[in-house]
């Protein structure tokens, strides 16, 4: 099966305007490059001006769409209602946020400074508030209906993580934003979903997380039960529909798209995947004598 290959019809997102976040590289690059494909138009934003507009600039090419690259530091709720007007003032209108933009890196929580905290709860739960209430505002104040805000979380939103501290705490205040504003703002025609991506290799981020030969000796694919790692494609599909109007009834929802990797994790016995076959004929015979007895 090709997992490269585009699910939605053409122009599925025809006369949609989009913002992506973090939308200059990586998985951020890929859903824009989707939606482009299905006939959006797209700002793409983040602090790098220049790496946004090299993106902007090749996707068009490839797309033949309108990429539009802003600069913005989602930090700062100033640069937000700029990058906002921006927006409108280009296209007309905004109908979708993708708050895609995020930091993290690993380390024990007790080597960190509290500014290394900081660092990744103001870009990723400050950052994606910042967006939100700017974005939801300015669509409350004028009235317009059918607009979506989907985030980007990951499953230790819920379980946690160690090692990932700050990121976990931060991806656990954004889904708990996205399924409490899913109720408060569905009144205003504003949806609000998430996805929880598992392993998705990126170079920037991957390299962060891990460094080194750290990828060599800590395999992904193995911690999920597919035996392999997503393909960009597939992210960029469940996205494009959760921000189409395919998707008109999906509110509140986390969609975990990680090939079960979590719940291999969660799952207090699977560990006893490990065992040969040879052993568990052992193992019942064991446990059949113990029966007997």
């Amino acid at each position: 099966m090709d997992f490269t290959q585009k699910m939605l019809r053409d122009d599925a997102l025809k006369g949609k305007n989009i913002v992506v976040t973090g939308g200059g590289s990586g998985l951020g690059k890929a859903m824009t490059r989707y939606f482009l494909e299905l006939g959006a138009k797209v700002a793409i934003t983040s602090r790098n001006l220049e790496k946004l507009e090299t993106t902007a600039k090749q996707l068009e090419e490839e797309t033949k769409g309108e990429c539009l690259p802003l600069q913005c530091d989602v930090r700062h709720y100033d640069q937000v209602e700029n990058m906002l007007q921006q927006t409108v003032e280009k296209f007309g209108s905004v109908d979708i946020l993708l708050n895609n933009a995020a930091g993290n890196f690993i380390s024990p929580t007790e080597r960190l400074s509290a500014n290394a905290f900081d660092t990744i709860i103001d870009i990723v739960l400050k950052g994606s508030k910042n967006c939100t209430l700017a974005f939801g505002k300015h669509w409350i104040d004028k009235a317009e209906k059918n607009k979506t805000v989907l985030n980007i979380v990951t499953t230790y939103a819920w379980t946690g993580s160690a090692y990932v501290v700050p990121s976990a705490t931060a991806k656990a205040g954004v889904l708990a934003m996205t399924r409490s504003l899913a109720v408060e703002w569905a009144k205003y025609g504003i949806r609000m979903n998430a996805i929880a991506p598992g392993p998705f290799p990126t170079k920037g981020a991957w390299d962060r997380l891990l460094p080194g030969d750290l990828k060599e000796k800590f395999d992904l694919a193995k911690k999920v039960p597919l035996k392999r790692v997503g393909e960009h494609q597939e992210l960029a599909n469940l996205a494009a529909y959760l921000v189409s109007d395919f998707s008109a009834y999906v509110n509140g929802e986390v969609i975990t798209i990680d090939g079960g990797e979590w719940l291999k994790g969660a799952g207090q016995f699977n560990l006893l995947e490990a065992i040969p076959e040879e052993m568990w004929d052992m193992l019942e015979q064991m446990i059949k004598s113990k029966k007997s007895n």
